[in-house]
């Protein structure tokens, strides 16, 4: 096709116009029209072809992203800013995505275009056609030094739109725009998000003015070269040494050999800015999770559990373990490590029965809890559930057995309905309403328009805090889990809502194992064992009445609340 259209120009010339063959003028220039239709048709199959791979690059690197991070420990997404990971899944997946459809495709087109283009050219005149290559090389030269600058224009670009995005992400909630209305700062996050905007906005300036004058140039050369090849050509028609169609064939064919050429000149400085895309996505790939299955692991399907907690010592790990510095926004590297927050834990929690564990903020009670799920592995010692390290189970089915109701219950954006489901997908409507009235939540739902259907709003604002943790029980009671996690489930709640709630947690605690963070020492008087944490380390055991008796640790924060409270 790109050959095409300049031979039979030539032709067209030589033996149709000069000569003055009319039939032979219609028959080319019909030729000429069916290979503009052909080229057309070839056009837009090539263009549906490159859109379809592109679009399934995207789709499958975004898909792998995703689930690469949803199995990322919860360390990680402790240290990393949610915007700059939505950032390297949207953004960067996008950059990555171009250098498949727009560059690899454009490479092969354009070299397949350039052998043809020189090839016919030598045919019909050596002498213009090396003329026409002699500044090929100034083509090459200057693609290094822009490309490595547009490459360092482009990170810094991809880093600043991260922080945006960030900063977007924990500004545009419920939460954050409280704390900005409620703290009187519009003005100052204003600024900061402008300031950032503006050195955005000055990159893309550069670049586009790196992009310009480097176009420019090249386009400059290949005019230059084109005058010359005219020139030599012009003569050399004089002299008869070639045609007039010959002439006017090798002109069209100078067009298509620059293009090419400058299309290949760019193909440095695409994929360069290509390459900082497809860094930043598989950096986060290449980031292996903390907690995995290890080869061999088991099903947990038992549902009477004892746990046994043996030596278990921990320490946090350290940030360059969990996270990448570019998904952070730290003022400055961490250099110490958090030190032991559990130091020699034991303890037996037997099958059905209620172990409360209590003590002073810091001593490191969500720690333990958080350890059971393997939301973080223990440093040294074991987990064992019925005599079982549970780092032999795999992670699905351990998780399956255990049920959490944290001190702020997290609700997604969703129905009523939706979110009692994310424990349950075929959950009936019945099983719903079952669950809901014994959570002490039910009366509530039954009474809105909408009943299953309410929207609950960004992380359930719509709801109070009793609501809410009263909705997280009757999530709990339709995952009916084995094992069961409260922490400080009723620490924000007024004396009503923690009656209800209280009420509800009777309900999802029978006949479970259960593991109970209180600060309200009230709340944990008929656990069946009482545990009191401080600085790490098991410093009492017992029931509330052994423990009330011997002015302790619980002795003195039991009297110090029973105080308040009075």
């Amino acid at each position: 096709m790109v050959v095409s259209s300049p031979l039979l120009l030539r032709e067209l010339i030589d033996k149709g116009v000069i000569p003055k063959d009319a039939g032979l003028i219609t028959k080319l220039a019909l030729a000429v029209g069916l290979l503009a239709v052909v080229d057309a048709f070839f056009n837009i199959f090539g263009r549906w072809y490159s859109a379809r791979i592109g679009e399934g690059l995207i789709y499958d690197l975004r898909s792998q992203v995703f689930a690469h991070i949803q199995r990322q420990s919860i360390a990680f997404f402790t240290r990393t800013q949610t915007g700059a990971l939505i950032s390297r899944i949207n953004s960067d997946v996008m950059g990555a995505q171009q250098a498949f459809t727009g560059t690899l495709s454009g490479v092969v087109s354009n070299v397949v275009s350039l052998v043809l283009v020189v090839t016919t050219m030598l045919i019909l005149s050596w002498q213009i056609t090396v003329v026409s290559l002699l500044l090929l090389p100034v083509f090459l030269l200057p693609t290094k030094w822009v490309g490595k600058r547009i490459q360092a224009l482009t990170r810094d670009a991809f880093n600043l739109n991260a922080t945006m995005s960030s900063t977007m992400t924990e500004r545009f909630n419920v939460s954050g725009a409280l704390l900005v209305n409620l703290y009187g700062k519009p003005a100052k996050e204003e600024n900061f998000f402008r300031t950032r905007a503006r050195k955005v906005a000055d990159i893309g300036i550069q670049t586009a003015m790196l992009n310009r004058v480097f176009f420019v140039g090249i386009t400059s050369v290949a005019a230059v070269a084109t005058a010359f090849a005219y020139g030599i050509g012009g003569h050399l028609a004089i002299s008869g040494s070639i045609s007039v169609g010959t002439l006017l064939a090798i002109t069209a064919l100078l067009a298509r050999l620059y293009g090419p050429l400058t299309a290949l000149s760019n193909v440095r400085i695409d994929v360069m800015t290509a390459l900082v895309s497809f860094e930043r996505v598989f950096e986060v790939l290449d980031l292996h999770p903390m907690i995995t299955d290890k080869p061999g692991a088991k099903e947990l399907k038992n549902k009477n559990l004892r746990i046994d907690f043996e030596d278990v010592v921990f320490t946090y790990p350290r940030a360059e373990e969990i996270s990448l510095a570019s998904l952070e926004s730290a003022a400055k590297p961490e250099t110490i490590d958090s030190g032991e927050v559990l130091k020699g834990i034991s303890f037996t929690a037997p099958a059905g029965t209620l172990t409360a564990i209590v003590g002073p903020s810091g001593a490191g009670k969500t720690t333990m809890s958080a350890l059971l799920p393997r939301l973080y592995d223990v440093t040294r010692g074991s987990i064992k559930i019925d005599g079982q390290d549970i780092r032999d189970f795999t992670v699905q089915s351990l998780r399956d057995s255990i049920g959490v109701v944290m001190q702020d219950a997290h609700l997604f954006h969703e129905t009523i309905a939706e979110n009692l489901r994310y424990a349950k997908e075929d959950a009936t409507e019945a099983e719903m309403i079952e669950a809901c009235k014994a959570a002490q939540i039910w009366e509530l739902v039954s009474s809105l328009p909408n009943g299953f259907d309410t929207m609950v709003g960004e992380r359930g604002h719509r709801l109070s805090g009793g609501e809410k943790q009263r909705l997280a029980i009757a999530r709990l009671l339709l995952k009916a889990p084995a094992i069961v996690i409260l922490d400080e489930a009723t620490a924000h709640l007024d004396s009503e809502n923690e009656s209800l709630v209280q009420a509800a947690l009777k309900e999802a605690l029978k006949g479970r194992t259960s593991i109970v963070i209180a600060h309200r020492l009230s709340t944990v008087m008929e656990a069946d064992q009482i545990l009191v944490l401080e600085k790490g380390l098991i410093v009492e055991r017992g029931k509330h009445e052994e423990l009330i008796t011997t002015n302790g640790l619980y002795s003195e924060l039991f009297n110090r609340q029973d105080l308040t409270a009075n």
